[in-house]
């Protein structure tokens, strides 16, 4: 990244780690544009969620190729995404579009990270399907752009973490 004037980030965890909440407050900080990847989801993941029935990786073909174009057109003046890029090869897929992005994976028990998500209201994504999120989760490789940051603060307290480990990258 540091041939870059800003970052270009990807807030990454399993659903209800604040991917959201952080990556908004985190692109506010740094001043880059945010994108909510759930949005860049096609209509029939969404359905299949909330449904109750997990992705698999042909269902997040198309959403990875939406988020790295995202990253691509954001390469040069940064931004901020939010996808849960669980597995390596799905890091892999977007760091092709974005060689310079940098991923900010939201660490969690999965006892917090429950706890929140039965508290949320309005997201497609039902609590059940949390631990097939984290029987997927492969965690980030020493040769991959990121950093693990917890999230048991605060958001306010995880985005300060999560600003200092991308201005440190």
């Amino acid at each position: 990244m540091s041939h870059h004037t800003a970052p270009l980030v990807v807030v990454m965890g399993v659903s209800g780690s604040g991917k959201t909440t952080v990556g908004r407050l985190l692109a506010r900080v740094v001043g880059v544009p945010y994108a909510e990847g759930d949005d860049l989801h096609p209509a029939p993941n969404v359905a299949k969620m909330r449904a109750g029935h997990p992705l698999d990786d042909e269902d997040r073909r198309p959403w990875l190729d939406e988020i790295g174009r995202w990253l691509a057109d954001h390469a040069d003046g940064g931004g901020v995404v939010t996808c849960s890029a669980l597995k390596r090869r799905y890091r892999a897929r977007l760091a092709s579009a974005a060689p310079c992005v940098f991923f900010l994976h939201l660490d969690g028990s999965p006892e917090l990270i429950a706890a929140r998500i039965t508290a949320r209201q309005g997201h497609f994504m039902p609590p059940e399907l949390l631990r097939t999120q984290f029987a997927d989760f492969e965690p980030l490789s020493d040769d991959e752009a990121g950093s693990a940051i917890p999230i048991d603060g605060t958001p306010q307290e995880t985005a300060a973490l999560a600003r200092a480990a991308v201005t440190s990258a």
